[in-house]
């Protein structure tokens, strides 16, 4: 099976204009595309919006019975089509099928003079489906027929971010494997990473997987119930069920990235002063101005292959469930997972010098978790 990348992400949201403002002013993503009843999108109003090779499509439903309203209902805005790029949608579509997967939408074909599409959807993790699409002729129309095409706007930021580098989803306890062996088996994907974490009373079990083409890479992420609740937790609490809990977008200049961002009004979650203190000391040395990251929170960390720098955004949505990873990749191919004890640590040393108790770590910080 021919699944070469991601195509897009799709997002059902309360209010598609009230989410393009925060991903287009904040972010810096472009509306490039809107469709509805008038477009024949029927029931609905979707905004796509574009950077570099990231591409988010909004959608907020028009009517009671829509699936973006119900989606938005049980779960509040969120990460509802994880579309994947295929040479051949409907071979792809009656393969997954074959494999065990659930079909949602068989292939379609939607065009016109200058490109034709062909979509099919199938079942994924919780409320979320995977679009298979395949593209002909003209690349930039992303659905001729159903989606109105608007005049580029400036972009003089394109290089600020570059792609969608991962998904963290999270899934609730026991189920993992079974999310794994979907990939593998039915997808096709490989387990490239495993780990257990063990911060305090909280533990959690992660596996990546990845498309054969590399450009598609999850990581599914299991809270243990044996420990204390912990953020998976809170996240699957929140969101009702398993779900994207970030998108991690690469950027080749992740501290221009977080200063541009910050300039226009995005948060980021805090880290801990000490966390710096001992950081060359873990990862070695740093080819950024220390200080600057202890300025700006970014977060470093380090396999074999070599360092990555992260920061997370605080989420910005009511439910404090989807928030977004910016991250710098200096050869590294893991997901900073040494972040999390390194920033459990470093909290625990703040609250010891406070006269709080460490134990008040273990529930502090969002975003640390791949």
């Amino acid at each position: 099976m021919d699944i070469r990348g991601i195509d897009h992400i799709e997002l059902y949201v309360g209010d598609a204009r009230q989410a393009a403002f925060y991903f287009g002013r904040a972010v810096g993503l472009h509306l490039c595309g809107q469709g509805g009843p008038e477009t024949g999108l029927a029931g609905q109003r979707s905004l796509l919006l574009r950077h570099a090779d990231i591409r988010l499509v909004l959608t907020s439903g028009l009517a009671a019975d829509h699936p973006a309203t119900r989606y938005v209902l049980r779960h509040g805005d969120g990460v509802a089509v994880v579309a994947l790029e295929v040479g051949d949608a409907a071979g792809a579509y009656a393969e997954l099928v074959a494999r065990g997967a659930t079909g949602a939408l068989p292939p379609t074909t939607v065009g016109d003079a200058d490109a034709e599409v062909v979509v099919a959807e199938v079942g994924g993790f919780g409320d979320v489906r995977h679009r298979l699409v395949e593209r002909r002729g003209d690349r930039e129309a992303f659905l001729p027929g159903l989606v109105e095409m608007l005049p580029p706007e400036d972009d003089s930021d394109e290089k600020l971010l570059t792609e969608i580098d991962h998904l963290a989803v999270c899934v609730p306890a026991g189920q993992l494997a079974g999310a794994v062996r979907l990939y593998r088996e039915v997808f096709g994907f490989a387990e490239i990473f495993h780990e257990r974490v063990e911060i305090g009373g909280q533990a959690m079990n992660s596996t990546v997987v990845q498309s054969p083409s590399g450009r598609v890479t999850l990581v599914l992420l299991e809270p243990d119930s044996s420990g204390q609740a912990g953020q998976i937790d809170a996240f699957l609490d929140q969101h009702s069920g398993a779900g994207v809990q970030h998108l991690g977008l690469r950027t080749d200049d992740i501290v221009g990235a977080v200063e541009t961002l910050h300039r226009r009004g995005v948060r980021f979650a805090g880290t801990p002063t000490s966390y710096y203190d001992a950081l060359e000391a873990r990862v070695g040395r740093v080819d950024a101005p220390l200080e600057r990251l202890r300025e700006l929170g970014v977060l470093v960390d380090r396999d074999h292959a070599g360092q990555l720098l992260q920061i997370f955004t605080e989420s910005m949505h009511v439910r404090r469930t989807l928030f977004l990873e910016l991250i710098e990749r200096r050869g590294a191919r893991t997901f900073g997972s040494g972040n999390i004890k390194a920033l459990y640590e470093a909290k625990e040393r703040e609250l010891a010098a406070a006269g709080a108790t460490p134990a008040a770590a273990a529930t502090t910080g969002q975003g640390v978790t791949a």
